[in-house]
């Protein structure tokens, strides 16, 4: 029978129901072990596909196939991320981690596959099972990562799951670098490249059976994380159109949209266009890396940076907002150099002070990403603690985010304009900023243990959650 999580009464506050508190120490249990199995689920599965996307062009010479593929993959999030919150909460989330994990392995295959046979057909068809599966692992993974957390501690958990996903990013970085260092003019990574990237996916999805349910899931404090029950597909389906009109996922929109935008300029007109094979694979290490300091660094600040909820929230908008635009003005600066496409001198690691500027561009954008959709977990987390409501604000965010996705690999396939890619970039970022700022505003409270919940009626109501102990 589907397992999932249902609102509560009204009047009953939800994920309070206390127990005596765990003995302390590690527990297989507790929220802080259940958010690390799934920051090293996606340090397998998202994390190597990210490594092998950060290549540019899947690791091929030409960027066409792995355009097609992407553009496949992301329509199908688009599509699978909305209804992904739906499947988790009628599946649960090992089943629904289980699915969405396998189509990661088949995705790297395709290439593999494609270094031999000059066809696409392998390539976009898997694309597309990865954008079904990612939809459902994305939305498990959310549901998990802003609910199970103290509230108080979301900051210090997205921090945490961010770095060992990112990991993912670090350590496959260094596979092309590794095994293609001495392939200096190759174009294409080698077999044993897309081997390791598959070989580390299916340990992710076998990683997946150790999720526990959430029914299972205990606070430090002996609070339940979530309340269980069993959803229906017509409440699935009817909750899923109301997103459409929650004036809090409008608000989400333009940022949910520009945050895997930016990902193609990135990946294939800077690193891929710029940097020899082997240094291409190097610069990934350190993009990744930079994604886990920047998470590690704003989640502190929105932990602990002040009293006030609400003003740690507004103040790590305007954080990201004056980093994001520096960020951005030193790409303009770098762009300016190759505004026709062109850049047959590529450059290598050894290459020292002409490598230092463009390598620390990429090094940035990697910040600027981490930081940028921590900020908008974050955001999510605060606006509910009902894992079933939190489950469907991820996957919403997930499916705008992936449309997103899929336009700008169309828009790349397309040969538009490097610099006019930079600058729809740069201004989708800029839109999102003071809107992320009202929905702070108007929408988190100030009581790091206050709970937002939706009644029968599509009303909020608020209850309060005994204060959870600290971050370990």
């Amino acid at each position: 029978m589907a397992v999932s999580t249902e609102l509560p009464e009204a009047g009953s506050p939800q994920g309070t129901e206390a127990t005596a508190p765990p003995p302390p120490g590690l527990r297989y249990n507790s929220p802080l072990v259940q958010v690390s199995l799934i920051g090293l689920v996606c340090f397998c599965c998202p994390g190597m596909f990210n490594a092998l996307s950060g290549l540019g062009g899947g690791g091929q010479f030409d960027h066409t196939t792995a355009d097609n593929a992407n553009t496949a993959l992301y329509a199908c999030f688009a599509v699978f991320g909305v209804l992904g919150g739906a499947a988790h909460n009628l599946l649960g989330p090992r089943l629904t981690l289980l699915l969405g994990s396998l189509t990661y392995p088949l995705y790297a295959a395709s290439f593999l596959y494609y270094n031999h046979h000059k066809s696409q057909t392998f390539p976009i068809t898997a694309g597309a099972l990865l954008g079904a599966g990612a939809g459902l692992l994305w939305a498990a993974q959310g549901a998990i990562m802003t609910s199970y957390p103290p509230p108080n501690r979301r900051g210090s958990y997205i921090s945490l799951f961010w770095c060992l996903f990112n990991l993912g990013g670090v350590l496959g970085g260094l596979l092309p670098f590794s095994f293609n260092y001495s392939r200096t003019d190759a174009g294409s990574v080698n077999d044993a490249t897309y081997g390791a990237f598959i070989g580390f996916m299916l340990l992710g999805a076998a990683l997946t059976f150790l999720v526990l349910p959430p029914a299972k899931i205990v606070r430090d404090d002996g609070t339940r994380a979530t309340r269980v029950t069993y959803s229906s597909v017509s409440t699935e389906g009817w909750e899923i159109l109301k997103l459409f009109t929650n004036w809090k996922m409008l608000l989400i929109l333009p940022a949910a949209w520009a945050s895997n935008f930016f990902y193609t300029y990135q990946f294939n007109n800077v690193n891929g266009l710029l940097f020899t094979l082997r240094t291409k694979g190097l610069n990934n290490v350190f993009y990744w890396g930079a994604q886990m300091i920047g998470s590690a660094g704003i989640g502190y600040f929105l932990d602990f940076g002040f009293a006030s909820r609400r003003k740690r929230g507004l103040m790590g908008v305007a954080a990201v907002a004056l980093l994001g635009t520096a960020i951005w003005a030193g790409g303009l600066a770098n762009q300016l150099r190759y505004l026709d496409g062109e850049f047959p001198d590529k450059i290598d690691f050894k290459e020292g002070r002409r490598y230092a500027g463009p390598f620390l561009l990429y090094f940035s954008y990697g910040l600027m990403d981490a930081i940028f959709q921590s900020l908008i977990y974050w955001i999510i987390g605060a606006l509910a603690n009902d894992s079933q409501i939190l489950s469907r604000y991820v996957g919403f965010y997930k499916g705008v985010q992936s449309a997103g996705a899929a336009v700008a690999w169309q828009v790349d396939t397309h040969k538009t304009s490097l610099l006019s890619q930079l600058i729809v970039n740069w201004g989708l970022c800029t839109v999102s900023y003071p809107l992320l700022a009202v929905l702070v505003l108007l929408a988190v409270k100030d009581e790091d243990y206050s709970v937002s919940n939706v009644d029968d009626g599509g009303k909020e109501k608020e209850t309060k959650m005994a204060a959870p102990s600290s971050f370990h």
